[in-house]
């Protein structure tokens, strides 16, 4: 039975909105009668959305793309802009390469959410889905600058959560596991094989059930839900 939603006048961004998984949440949120803003480096054409060529990790971008929105208010938020980094021990790693991956998965995420929530803030209502990873939550091994900006968004959400409980804004995170999108497939066969090997499903999730859950979570369904950290790894996490 599909279950659906109705976002009638809400409006969305979903950042990394161009492909994979951003791309599933941006789809899902449209169906729903949200107005989603997609926020992506890459320039995106999906129907039902509108698309902002947007850097998170720079302040500029971000209060430029504000801007370019108007004076609507920003009822959902989707942090789900991120780069993998390459799959190899730490200490083959270049230092702009672990900065790279800190700054769009922990960083833009404070970016964006810096700027967006004062808007959630004076409507005295909103929903925060943060993506974090199931590296941020257990640590994987050559995925260790990786693991550690997820595993800094899984505290930001958790700690921002308490700041802002005394308003209808609730602040949560999933922690995927390896979901079938370009950014794993680019890890190359050996590696993905890997992977569905040690999932108890045997099998590599999909983005639609991640948007699935988002769209959960951005509803009245999930009010009483708030820093909390929802596994989607196919039963691989460890708590």
């Amino acid at each position: 039975m599909s279950v659906t939603y109705d976002f009638s006048g809400r409006t969305a961004i979903v950042t990394g909105g161009a492909r994979g998984i951003g791309r599933a949440i941006a789809h899902k949120l449209s169906l729903s009668g949200a107005d989603v803003w997609i926020w992506d480096i890459e320039p995106v054409e999906l129907e039902g959305t509108r698309s902002l060529s947007v850097d998170v990790t720079k302040r500029d971008n971000v209060m430029q793309a504000l801007t370019i929105m108007g004076e609507v208010g920003v009822d959902i938020l989707v942090n789900n802009a991120g780069w993998l980094g390459g799959y190899k021990p730490f200490e083959e790693f270049e230092p702009a390469e672990w900065q790279r991956i800190l700054q769009v998965n922990l960083l833009g995420t404070f970016e964006v959410t810096h700027r967006v929530l004062p808007l959630m803030r004076r409507a005295g209502k909103g929903r925060i889905v943060n993506m974090g990873s199931l590296a941020g939550k257990e640590g994987l091994p050559s995925l260790a600058a990786y693991s550690a900006a997820s595993a800094g968004v899984i505290a930001f959400t958790k700690a921002l959560s308490r700041e802002i409980s005394d308003t209808d804004i609730r602040v949560n995170c999933i922690a995927p596991g390896p979901i079938d999108t370009r950014l794993i497939r680019d890890l190359g066969n050996e590696t993905v094989d890997a992977m569905i090997s040690a999932s108890p499903l045997k099998r590599l999730g999909d983005p639609n059930e991640v948007a699935a859950l988002v769209v959960w979570l951005c509803s009245d369904a999930s009010a009483f839900n708030t820093g909390a950290v929802f596994d989607m790894s196919g039963g691989r996490a460890r708590y």
